[in-house]
């Protein structure tokens, strides 16, 4: 059954488990270094995820901390996608902050997908 924390319930939930946020990029500090992602905006997306996590659990799946850990790691993956480092949603999988590209070159490959899809 999901849990039904009112507003500020759910506030002071989150205020309790940032530590999670700390614990999980501690973990991962050679990863977020290696993938040349900002510290601030690791943990800017880790916050978010985590009261999007307090607002999801299902206490008859998992233990409040094990389903907070998890959504934290799978939100920690997604961070190194180009779209959340570049902010341009149809970059390649391997693009980084400092390639540089045409916009033509995402024109077309926004235009190769769609006709991908409408096939």
């Amino acid at each position: 059954m999901r849990n039904t924390y009112t507003i500020e319930e759910r506030n002071r939930v989150v205020e309790e488990h940032l530590w999670c946020i700390d614990t999980v990029m501690e973990q991962n500090k050679a990863h977020i270094k290696a993938a040349r992602l900002e510290r601030d905006d690791v943990y800017q997306c880790l916050c978010i995820r985590l009261i999007r996590a307090v607002g999801s659990y299902d206490s008859e799946k998992m233990t409040l901390k094990e389903h907070i850990f998890h959504q934290l790691l799978s939100e920690l993956k997604k961070c190194e996608r180009p779209s959340r480092v570049t902010g341009i949603t149809c970059a390649p999988r391997n693009f980084r902050w400092s390639d540089i590209a045409s916009i033509d070159d995402f024109a077309d490959a926004e235009y190769r997908r769609g006709m991908q899809m409408a096939a």
